[in-house]
């Protein structure tokens, strides 16, 4: 099986001769690494000519990231595709695990894998496992944004161009928006239990925080895309429903502290998919309310339960400190 390593870059100087070296060390021997530089204005297109013919690359004038990972599908001669973005790498058994694990499964066209989540701050560098909650249904993994960034999966390529590819005017939400097409199409996904990507966090100055609004809108929109294509089809389970609302019930929360009219008007929304819904306790993956929340919830609603919250953030910063 040929695989196709394919990294697009901009201004990713300080990273991308780690990407590509992490590209060139899979253990996995069919391969190719290609690089598109995506218009940089920094160093990074001396970086990737200085790996020669050990991988092939071009450049052009900066036209976004689904555009360049689109042209990297172009040029991609594999039967299956590994994105790495060029601040990220991979560990060296990768590429080679998951293509073994493939062998021991039904036929698939994502399969989706651990990702390590490195985090650069100014005390210095943490790392986490971002774990799938089960059960491991691509549904509910999509709504609540537990499905894996980028580099995590071994994608087919044949199942991105029957979908079009990426799509060019999706400013964040990239791999969201791709895999609710994929799942839309009927294209089959399979869990892998193996880590071997790396995701690193090391800059604020990226649409998903600079523009938390944005994304809220655009996740939703994710979210109700999924939630009619799921009910027209009448695959809507309790459980699929359960996790549609709970994720927009977080948004909503999270929507609050900046925006109270529109924390309301996503709770309108979760009230008109289900008006028996309730802050769950029993949902995959944690981040539940705690029990005065809830209780707050079952006898006033989100609205009060929200404003208590916000009293007891702000009595919780004027309390003294302990000496």
């Amino acid at each position: 099986m040929f695989v196709s390593i394919l990294i697009p870059c901009f201004n990713a100087e300080r990273w991308v001769a780690q990407a590509i070296e992490s590209a060139l060390a899979q253990t996995w021997p069919n391969k190719e690494v290609i690089v598109v530089d995506d218009g940089s204005t920094d160093g990074s297109l001396k970086v990737i000519q200085s790996f020669g013919d050990r991988i092939r690359w071009e450049t052009g004038p900066n036209r976004g990231g689904n555009v360049t990972r689109n042209r990297l599908l172009e040029l991609a001669r594999g039967e299956w595709v590994q994105y790495l973005d060029a601040d990220d790498y991979l560990l060296p058994d990768k590429v080679a695990a998951q293509v073994n694990y493939l062998a021991t499964q039904p036929p698939t066209d994502v399969l989706y894998g651990l990702v390590t989540k490195e985090d650069w701050t100014e005390r210095g560098v943490t790392r986490e496992l971002q774990r799938f909650p089960e059960p491991h249904d691509p549904w509910i993994l999509l709504v609540r944004w537990y499905l894996p960034q980028t580099g995590g999966p071994l994608w087919r390529k044949a199942a991105l161009e029957a979908v079009g590819g990426w799509r060019p005017d999706q400013p964040c939400c990239q791999e969201h928006e791709l895999y609710l097409r994929l799942l839309m199409a009927g294209k089959s996904f399979t869990y892998c239990p193996l880590n071997g990507a790396i995701y690193r966090i090391w800059s604020s100055n990226t649409v998903c925080h600079r523009d938390q609004p944005k994304v809220r809108r655009r996740r939703l929109a994710i979210t109700q895309q999924a939630e009619d294509h799921l009910r027209a089809r009448r695959e809507l389970t309790p459980a699929r429903r359960d996790a549609v609302n709970m994720a927009r019930f977080q948004m909503a929360r999270l929507a609050w502290r900046h925006d109270q009219g529109e924390a309301m008007e996503i709770m309108r929304t979760v009230r008109q998919s289900d008006p028996q819904f309730r802050p769950l306790t029993n949902q995959p993956g944690g981040h539940h309310p705690p029990a005065m929340y809830r209780l707050l919830w079952r006898c006033f609603g989100f609205r009060w339960a929200e404003t208590v919250g916000d009293w007891a953030r702000i009595l919780r910063r004027k309390a003294p400190v302990a000496s």
